[in-house]
């Protein structure tokens, strides 16, 4: 049994942050419980957002088996409302790999709290053994390289759920940022616009898009050629309409049916977004995140 329905959601309404360009210093007015400034919490009225997604979230059909989330402060904080209405035991798997885009810069982009402490904050509902699918580069990435990044998160979390899922189908929902929602729709269905800024998937605050997936893999599943990422290379073959593992067809995309409020802050690329003297930024960012990867695993391991 495998994977056959993928739920994305964007965090709800968030409080709001700044950059200084030329220091790469972040701002804000709203301490984030994380104390790191570019990682703040829901608003007052994204919390209101949370609980009216978690009346919807228990109702889809299928039902949600896996969570994932950005392992962002307002992501996990969108998906605890969720969390209480689903089934008892239920876990969020937080991956750094459908985490917030930042564009290249000179300077380092903060990185999002450990584990261990996010774990402190969560202490029900986090899952703080799993291990995550790639880490970004903390100087950014391009668009076409979050979109790669992404493709490469996709797919070895799919592959890891197909490989948990021996009894049924399975269903997971992921709550990531708006930039990541786009870029997931388009690596899991292939179709990556010759213009990235066009509004193919829209991303509201806690808008619900679903895809379903256009072939079993079946045995498959368990083939290195259907989910493995390019050894060496940072990269996954997803575009001309292939999609990963697979390939995916979206159903429902950015629905805000169950919100009062309606769809509210949605967001498309405008560009690439870069900061700071560039000639400081390494060349091959998706290289640097794998290196990442691997090292992240060894401390997992050690830590474990």
């Amino acid at each position: 049994m495998v994977v056959k329905t993928i739920y994305v959601t964007r965090h709800a309404f968030r409080v709001s942050y700044t950059l200084d360009t030329t220091t790469g210093e972040y701002h804000t007015n709203s301490p984030s419980p994380t104390n790191i400034p570019s990682d703040p919490p829901l608003a007052a009225y994204g919390v209101q957002q949370s609980h009216e997604l978690a009346k919807a979230l228990p109702k889809l059909h299928p039902p949600v088996d896996y969570l994932y989330s950005s392992p962002f402060y307002r992501c996990l904080q969108t998906l605890q409302p969720t969390i209480e209405k689903l089934r008892p035991g239920i876990k969020v798997r937080a991956d750094n790999g459908i985490g917030e885009w930042y564009g290249v810069a000179s300077f380092n982009h903060p990185s999002p709290a450990t584990p261990d402490f996010l774990k402190s904050l969560f202490p029900f509902s986090f899952d703080d053994t799993y291990q995550v699918s790639i880490i970004p580069p903390p100087c950014g990435e391009s668009i076409a390289q979050l979109h790669d990044r992404v493709a490469i998160a996709l797919t070895r979390i799919i592959a890891s759920v197909d490989a948990e899922s021996k009894t049924k189908d399975t269903s997971i929902l992921i709550c990531t940022h708006a930039a990541t929602l786009i870029a997931i729709g388009r690596a899991l269905t292939g179709n990556m616009p010759d213009d990235p800024n066009v509004g193919d998937f829209t991303a509201p605050t806690a808008g619900i898009t679903k895809f379903v997936r256009k072939q079993d893999p079946g045995r498959d599943a368990d083939k290195p050629s259907s989910h493995e990422v390019a050894k060496g290379t940072g990269s996954v073959g997803w575009r001309n309409g292939k999609g990963v593992a697979g390939g995916w067809t979206c159903v429902l995309n950015g629905n805000c049916d169950h919100l009062k409020g309606g769809a509210e802050r949605s967001w498309h690329f405008s560009g690439e977004e870069t900061f700071g003297d560039l000639t400081a930024a390494p060349k091959t960012v998706l290289a640097e995140s794998e290196r990442l990867l691997s090292l992240s695993g060894q401390h997992r391991k050690a830590r474990m």
